[in-house]
C-alpha cells in the first residue's frame, strides 16, 4: 500500500529495440537497448512494455485471413456489437477478463498479411520478463505490460495495464485521510493503468519505441512478482455496465418475456387445480 508521493518522475523512451520475432529473448533485447543509451536499471525502476512485442516474442502472430475466427476463439462473452459500413465491430470479453474491441486482435505494427493476438497470459509474461531483468541487472524493478483500450464514456483510446509483476497496480487509499483530514472510503488509484497511459505519451503508436522506463516511483515497486494486472478487472457482481445498451435492452426483454411465460404457466396451474378438486368432490357426492 503506497502512501508517500513523488514530487517528480521521469519517463524515458527506450530506443533501438529491433523488430521482434518469435522466440526472441525480450529481456536481452531490452538490456542491450538500455546499454546503448547508457542507461542502467536501478532499484525502483519500472519498465512499461507494449504487449505487441511480448506477443511477437511468444509467437502470437497469425494470418490476417484468420482474424475473424481468432476473435471468436478469444471471446468469452460478447458485450456489444455494432454494424458499420466497414463491417461489424465486436466488443468482447476475452479469457483474461479484458473487455476490448475485437478481443485485442490487432493488425497495427505487424507485417502486412498478419495480425497479433494478445499474450496468452500477460501476467505470466510480465513475471517471466521481470524475473529475467532482475537477474540480469541485479536491480529490484517492476514490469507493466500495456495495451490500448477504448473507454465506455469518452472518445479516444488510452493504454492500460494488462500484465504486471513487481508493481503495485492498485494503490488502495481507503482508510487514509485527505488534506482536510477526511477519511477516504472508496479511493483506489489504478496505478498500473496510470503507468501504462503516462508512458504511451512517449512510446506512442508510430514511434517504433515499444518500451519506456519510469523513474521516481520506487514506492510502487515491491519484491514479490505476484502483482497481477488481472486485479484491475472489475468482477461481474460489481460491474454496472456489463453489456452495451442494445444488448442490455434485448437481454432484459428476453428475461422479462421468459418470466412472464413462467408466471402465466404457474397461474394457469394454480387456477386449474381447484377445478379438479371440485370435480373430485362432486364425484364423491354423486357416488353417495
Amino acid at each position: 500500500m503506497a502512501r508517500s508521493h513523488a514530487a517528480e518522475i521521469r519517463l524515458i523512451g527506450v530506443e533501438g529495440i529491433p523488430e521482434v520475432s518469435p522466440g526472441d529473448d525480450l529481456a536481452a533485447l531490452i538490456e542491450s537497448a538500455l546499454g546503448a543509451q547508457e542507461l542502467t536499471l536501478e532499484d525502483g525502476d519500472i519498465l512499461v512494455v507494449t504487449s505487441k512485442i511480448v506477443s511477437k516474442a511468444e509467437g502470437r502472430v497469425i494470418a490476417a485471413t484468420d482474424r475473424e475466427d481468432a476473435i471468436t476463439r478469444e471471446t468469452v462473452r460478447l458485450v456489444a456489437s455494432r454494424a458499420h459500413p466497414g463491417g461489424v465491430t465486436r466488443i468482447v470479453e476475452n479469457r483474461q477478463g479484458l473487455v476490448q474491441a475485437a478481443a485485442g486482435v490487432d493488425a497495427s505494427n505487424t507485417p502486412d498479411g498478419t495480425v497479433l493476438l494478445l499474450p496468452e497470459d500477460p501476467d505470466a509474461s510480465a513475471r517471466a520478463l521481470c524475473a529475467a531483468l532482475r537477474r540480469a541487472s541485479g536491480a529490484l524493478i517492476g514490469i507493466v505490460v500495456s495495451d490500448t483500450l477504448g473507454r465506455a464514456w469518452r472518445e479516444g483510446q488510452v493504454d492500460a495495464a494488462i500484465g504486471a509483476a513487481g508493481v503495485i497496480v492498485i494503490d488502495d487509499l481507503r482508510g487514509s485521510t485527505d488534506t482536510f483530514g477526511q477519511t477516504l472510503s472508496v479511493t483506489q488509484a489504478a496505478t498500473g493503468d496510470e503507468l501504462a497511459s503516462a508512458t504511451d505519451l512517449i512510446k506512442g503508436k508510430a514511434t517504433g519505441m515499444p518500451v519506456a522506463l519510469v523513474r521516481g516511483l520506487t514506492r510502487l515497486v515491491v519484491e514479490t512478482l505476484d502483482t497481477p494486472a488481472r486485479a484491475l478487472v472489475r468482477r461481474p457482481e460489481g460491474d454496472m455496465f456489463r453489456l452495451g445498451t442494445d444488448e442490455a435492452l434485448a437481454q432484459g426483454f428476453a428475461e422479462g418475456y421468459g418470466r412472464g411465460l413462467a408466471d402465466a404457466r404457474r397461474g394457469h396451474r394454480a387456477s386449474a387445480r381447484p377445478s379438479r378438486v371440485r370435480l373430485r368432490a362432486r364425484s364423491r357426492w354423486s357416488a353417495r
